[in-house]
């Protein structure tokens, strides 16, 4: 509701203090970001990293190639930018994630609390895919006392993560160490088994296992039906960068043209740009990064139908990749791949004059006149993913629609009682940290079936004084990305684009973080109306706002004249002096604390709120994940 000054909410008990730290809130595995960053800030790194563990088995990756969520939401970006969550994870989980070589850790953090807590000596289960979603299932089943079998179509474990992620992104070797941390509680992982080759559905239900997941991902890119999109220079990105992570690169001529403004086709792009390694040498890059053959220059263009300002690849990629030489051409739309004499030469292009029609759905427009030829030897399609679901039979009794698992999307069960699927399959490409918090939802879920009960989150919490100092100067201090190799560097090599932090860098990036759960809580009936928190509020957030503004919203006038009755006849000086509300903007708030010291009647004081999440489970004949606050 409007005032003339905010949008005005009353906080309530149970979820508008949750909302409040917005980081948190936002991440969809509820990861305390505001906890750690603060532990980094004050030098508690071990501590930091358990932070970050504790609802994520992946946190080590998150930290290399998370699209944090939290970033995007933090309320530091309200007064200059965001806090730089993600690579702060990576600060602390390089020290004490699995690729330290030590999985102690990595198992003790783990939130206990989120998983149901009725545990013993249980059934088999088969979980179909190594990826994240299919990791993360075997990890909650496994410390549930399930028999956990997992069997991956490839050679390697990880899914997108090894297939998807570019090398130069994603070290392997941290990849390998946080899978083994997970299989080390007593997974069993069957490589090189593709379901519906080596197995099906009906054959897992005759060798006794008890429920089924699937979390096999898009395993196949789109292409568009254009004229020469058959011709074998044409190239499926997933397919490139399936065999390109692999060091078995497809051929490429010198002019690449790359179809998509997402991530993935920044990944593609710069991935194209790289030199070709064959497999020997990328064995020999994990060992010594100097090993790198460098090849002839290409000429690679990223082609999207976005403007600018409309790509969905993050801004940091669009930047690396012009600086490594890619060549982008917005708001053009491909009508044809180009062909002579048996060679792709290029690709045709028209202006999209528009993406989304006049009520925001996808419906571009075309300027037809505007062409453009773009030469090429190679086209890479990187506009989407799609399923394989050629391994369903019937009798399975799961369900497909529009190329997806039909799934309960509150607990991720299939048509099939004893079939579950979440991830990618269940609800289309989404980053990893989506499809981990669905298979947490799912393992769950599996076990209510299993054990026949119903398992619930409730929320947990506390209100406590704030004792805290922040660094000085904290509201100045800018954002700073963490070190990159520098372009020409990082175009002739596969080495890790991004560095780490310095130690001091780390604690001055973590220390600009505002501290959302501590919070200015007012006592109205403490407050003389002094206005003394309005004036020494150095973000000028704080209004006290007398009754006849307030009643300019009808919800208000409705509140008022409850309290008052009729209200018409008064003066607005009138309406004034019988009574007004104080007012926060809590998007710019930097917990200066500066209200709370000047308020003469302590009618403002500064507190934490801490909060969290819990399973409770109780017995019921239908199982279902529901979602309460206590």
């Amino acid at each position: 509701m409007t005032n003339g000054f905010y949008q005005v909410r009353i906080p309530d008990p149970t979820d508008y203090w949750v909302e409040m730290v917005k980081c948190r809130h936002a991440c969809p595995v509820h990861t305390d970001a505001c906890g750690y960053v603060t532990a980094i800030a004050e030098g508690r790194y071990q501590e930091a990293y358990r932070i970050a563990r504790a609802t994520n088995p992946f946190a080590s990756i998150c930290g290399r190639v998370c699209g944090a969520p939290c970033e995007a939401n933090c309320r530091r970006g309200d007064v200059d930018a965001p806090v730089s969550i993600r690579p702060l994870k990576r600060f602390v989980t390089t020290q004490f994630g699995p690729e330290s070589g030590d999985y102690a850790i990595h198992r003790d953090a783990a939130n206990e609390r989120m998983l149901p807590p009725n545990r013993g000596e249980y059934e088999r289960v088969a979980v179909v895919g190594a990826g994240v979603s299919g990791l993360t299932v075997a990890h909650d089943l496994t410390r549930l006392g399930y028999r956990v079998t997992v069997f991956e179509a490839y050679s390697e474990p990880g899914g997108m993560l090894t297939a998807g992620v570019p090398v130069f992104r994603l070290p392997r070797d941290l990849v390998r160490h946080e899978v083994q941390a997970i299989l080390s509680l007593g997974v069993d992982l069957k490589c090189n088994m593709r379901l519906g080759r080596d197995f099906t559905i009906a054959s897992l239900r005759r060798d006794g296992f008890a429920a089924i997941f699937l979390g096999i991902g898009l395993p196949k890119g789109r292409k568009l039906p254009l004229p020469g999109s058959d011709h074998p220079a044409v190239i499926d990105g997933m397919d490139f960068l399936r065999a390109f992570n692999a060091g078995t690169p497809l051929p490429l001529g010198k002019r690449i043209v790359v179809i998509g403004g997402g991530n993935v086709a920044y990944d593609v792009a710069r991935s194209a740009v790289r030199p070709e390694l064959e497999a020997a040498e990328h064995v020999a890059l994990d060992v010594a990064r100097s090993a790198v053959r460098m090849s002839a220059d290409k000429e690679v263009h990223v082609v999207c139908l976005e403007g600018r300002h409309e790509m969905p690849a993050d801004e940091i990629e669009v930047e690396e990749g012009g600086e490594e030489g890619l060549r982008l051409h917005n708001s053009r739309g491909p009508r044809e791949i180009l062909v002579d004499h048996g060679n792709v030469t290029g690709l045709r292009t028209v202006k999209c004059t528009a993406v989304f029609d006049a009520n925001g759905r996808f419906n571009p427009s075309y300027d037809e006149a505007v062409i453009e030829d773009i030469p090429a030897d190679n086209v890479i399609f990187a506009i989407g993913q799609t399923s394989d679901l050629s391994f369903l039979e019937p009798s399975d009794g799961v369900a497909s629609e529009r190329g997806l698992i039909k799934v309960n999307r509150e607990t991720y069960q299939t048509t099939a009682p004893d079939v579950f699927a979440c991830g990618d399959i269940a609800h289309g490409p989404r980053l990893f940290i989506d499809a981990i918090a669905s298979a947490q939802i799912a393992a769950r879920s599996m076990h209510d079936f299993l054990r026949k009960t119903r398992t619930d989150v409730v929320v947990r919490k506390e209100w406590s004084p704030a004792a805290y100092t922040m660094t000085e100067r904290w509201n100045v201090i800018q954002r700073h990305n963490p070190p990159a190799l520098e372009a020409p560097k990082r175009s002739g090599s596969l080495e890790i684009v991004e560095e780490n932090y310095p130690e001091a860098e780390a604690r001055r990036q973590a220390a600009r973080c505002l501290r959302c759960n501590v919070n200015t809580i007012f006592d109205t009936a403490k407050c003389v109306a002094c206005n003394g928190c309005v004036d020494v509020c150095p973000e000028n957030l704080i209004r006290l706002v007398g009754l006849s503004k307030l009643i300019e919203d009808p919800a208000w006038m409705e509140k008022a004249a409850a309290e008052f009755g009729d209200l018409s006849s008064y003066a607005p000086e009138q309406l004034d002096e019988m009574g007004g509300g104080m007012m926060k903007d809590e998007t710019t708030c930097i917990r200066c604390a500066m209200c709370a010291s000047r308020c003469p009647t302590h009618a403002i004081t500064m507190k934490r709120f801490d909060f969290t999440r819990e399973c409770v489970t109780v017995a019921t004949p239908n199982p279902k994940i529901l979602y309460s606050t206590v």
